[in-house]
């Protein structure tokens, strides 16, 4: 018997990298799980991948209505959920002088506001006892240039962990944060406008990890895993960073 058997699971951004990984390894671990992206080929790929015990649900976190239509299916199909992995997010960088309201809004309306209400709008299919997981990253609590927007609506986040653990505590809900360091996915090429600028970028970042490599996704899903499931019963408010030792060395 796995140790997720019986679990519904939600995991937003779940189209690639990152939220594949996470969920495919809850599927693994034995939940049914509930994918949702902005893309549908993208998500439909995910879908296909994983193959069994997984529905694929495209909607944006930012679009609030995606949300209800999200949760109204759930709601009809399976009628809870045990765990939500809030995962879905956005990446722009921009030095300070040169960011745009447009930028601004945009990075807090999806990664703040819209993982804010991707959690308000799942406790009431929540069931006592569940686990949330929110998806922040290291730059939370670092100071790189043209990160600072991104960086702090990832500090939102890790701020939202903290209240919503306070706040769902009495209902046995445990809320705790994952903050990945540089992880080696799809979005990090997002970050760089040609293949040598990307090469060249990742050696800078590979100079800083103490460990000396980037992260994998799959690295990610583990401490999710670790997270949503009894193995971490008496953790919540917690921020796990898996970065290679950046934060903390």
């Amino acid at each position: 018997m796995s140790s997720l058997d019986g679990k519904i699971a939600l995991v937003t951004g779940a189209s690639a990298g990152i939220g594949l990984a996470v969920a495919q390894r809850l599927v693994d671990e034995g939940a049914f799980v509930y994918l949702t992206g902005r893309r549908t080929t993208e998500l439909e790929k995910a879908h296909a991948a994983i193959g069994h015990d997984v529905r694929a649900v495209r909607g944006d976190i930012a679009d609030l209505a995606d949300l209800d239509r999200l949760y109204d299916t759930i709601r009809a199909e399976k009628g809870r959920l045990d765990i939500v992995v809030a995962n879905a997010g956005t990446i722009d960088l921009a030095d300070g002088a040169d960011v745009t309201p447009e930028h601004f809004d945009t990075l807090f309306g999806t990664n703040a506001r819209g993982t804010y209400f991707t959690v308000q709008k799942a406790l009431s299919l929540m069931t006592n006892g569940g686990a949330i997981v929110l998806m922040s990253s290291g730059m939370n609590v670092k100071g790189f240039p043209s990160y600072g927007v991104y960086a702090a609506t990832k500090a939102a986040i890790r701020s939202f962990g903290r209240t919503w653990a306070a706040e769902l505590i009495d209902r046995g809900i445990r809320v705790n944060v994952l903050s990945p360091g540089v992880i080696d996915t799809p979005i990090l090429g997002k970050q760089f406008a040609t293949e040598a600028e990307l090469a060249e970028g990742t050696d800078g970042f590979t100079s800083i990890i103490p460990m000396g490599r980037l992260g994998r996704s799959d690295e990610i899903a583990s401490g999710v895993y670790y997270l949503v499931s009894d193995q971490s019963s008496y953790t919540t408010g917690f921020d796990l960073v898996v970065d290679g030792g950046i934060v903390e060395i």
